[in-house]
């Protein structure tokens, strides 16, 4: 179906008291912030930005070496940018999609599928060996056909992955609608290796882990710059400094503090709704008893998903890239695009008419032009990076947070030989070009979604140069 952009008077009600403020982190489970840095001191391995990346870092090295001297540097809150926003999505996927992953790497994809399978088993375990509580529950994930076209795509992957391993399941219209009963579904698939997680939970859990580890935590901490040591890396921030032999950066869609890697990343707004919980009859009448999270197979997509207490959240769709990277609170909030989803909502659970949201919120995604993590180094091999998840890292950041350590130990393993690992995206051009290219990228898109997939010229000239903007 071809979603309505306009939304009706009684959509427009059911936003009238949203807060607007991110559900999962409107938690009295909420830390308190730990102290800022104030003063000089040295490490062994310096990880910067407390979201799911640095924490999966700075935990896995010290469980690696437990007298490796850890100091992780938030700037804000623990958790406070994508890691403490998003859908809670734990995809096996380290390629944002079988079929992204087969177009890139198809000599490496069953190796890519089978670590991360193993990826997510990790994370299972860690949740488990810290006894965090953050509601992760292995439900899968459900893509659905809105349009007729989408139907043969989701057949042939549920075919195809086979080959691979992987267990997708295809749903006809009778199947899918016995399991979430909307009348747009025509067909689907499901993926029963992904998980469902309160990811604001995870990640105060995985801050708690670090602690006990002896991960030496310093919140509200800007850190301003690096300089490069014979043997070690200065870490200046904005009222002390660390000296350190490593640094692994997990800044992801904030401004890098390696220049070029902000040819690599583009940052774009996400936008995302959560309702009130629901009746017994509205659950009666959607089904949806299995709490799988699902999302649309078009190119601006919805994901969405329940809560413990019985909540959907519904969120994606608008990806929204403001001019010269610009990431700032105020775009959080996003009234015509919080209206589109609320209109979408109803028009896909019409069921659910008079139902109210209760949060409305945005966050920044770490876009690349591949749809996967990317990994480098630089200072002569004392720093690495990850970024570029593009909306798929709660379950990836752990996999890029070993590829880091692997780089900055200087250890060659299954991880660094893959060519996923050694190759980088195509680059984004520099504005004032950036805006526009993204901005027609993106109509080219919604063009595709209201022509039964028909791709036009533009993008079929990124496909041809494998910058795969099918997602």
């Amino acid at each position: 179906m071809i979603f309505s952009n306009t939304p009706r008077p009684e959509t427009l009600k059911s936003l009238a008291d949203v807060k607007h403020v991110p559900f999962w982190l409107d938690d009295p489970a909420r830390p308190e912030p730990a102290s800022a840095l104030t003063e000089s001191i040295t490490a062994d391995l310096v990880v910067i930005g407390a979201g799911f990346t640095g924490l999966w870092t700075a935990l896995l090295a010290k469980q690696a070496d437990p007298s490796r001297d850890v100091v992780l540097l938030e700037a804000g809150e623990t958790g406070i940018g994508a890691s403490g926003r998003n859908g809670g999505f734990v995809a096996s996927s380290l390629t944002h999609s079988f079929q992204n992953g087969l177009n890139r790497w198809p000599k490496e994809l069953k190796k890519i599928i089978e670590l991360g399978h193993k990826n997510l088993d990790g994370i299972e375990a860690a949740i488990k060996q810290f006894n965090i509580d953050c509601d992760f529950i292995r439900s899968g994930e459900i893509n659905v056909a809105n349009e007729e076209y989408q139907i043969e795509e989701l057949r042939e992957e549920a075919e195809h992955s086979a080959q691979y391993g992987e267990r997708i399941q295809f749903l006809d219209r009778e199947q899918i609608r016995a399991r979430v009963n909307s009348p747009t579904y025509l067909a689907a698939i499901h993926d029963p290796s992904v998980a469902m997680v309160n990811p604001a939970r995870l990640v105060w859990g995985l801050r708690r882990a670090c602690l006990e580890v002896g991960v030496r935590l310093f919140e509200g901490t800007q850190v301003t710059g690096l300089e490069e040591k014979r043997e070690s890396v200065l870490v200046k921030t904005s009222y002390g400094q660390v000296e350190s032999k490593r640094v692994a950066l997990a800044t992801n869609a904030f401004p890098p503090l390696l220049k070029r890697l902000s040819f690599y990343v583009v940052p774009v707004y996400d936008y995302v709704l959560m309702t009130e919980p629901l009746s017994k009859e509205q659950r009666d009448a959607i089904g949806w008893h299995g709490r799988e999270g699902v999302s649309d197979n078009g190119n601006q997509f919805h994901y969405y998903r329940t809560s413990a207490d019985g909540r959907i959240l519904w969120g994606g769709y608008d990806a929204i890239y403001y001019p010269n990277n610009e990431v700032a609170p105020h775009l959080e909030n996003r009234p015509e695009t919080f209206a589109r989803l609320a209109e979408n909502f109803f028009q896909t659970f019409p069921q659910l008419t008079g139902l109210r949201f209760t949060h409305a919120w945005g966050g920044v995604i770490d876009t690349c032009s591949r749809y996967t993590a990317f990994w480098g180094q630089a200072y002569g091999g004392k720093v690495a990076y990850a970024m570029g998840y593009t909306g798929l890292g709660v379950g990836a950041s752990r996999f890029g947070a070993q590829v880091m350590l692997d780089l900055l130990d200087g250890k060659k393993t299954e991880r660094t030989e893959l060519q996923m690992v050694k190759s980088k995206p195509f680059p984004f051009p520099p504005e004032p070009f950036r805006s526009p290219i993204v901005n027609f990228t993106r109509w080219s898109l919604n063009s595709a979604d209201d022509n039964g997939g028909e791709r036009n010229l533009w993008l079929k000239i990124l496909d041809a140069l494998g910058l795969g903007f099918d997602s």
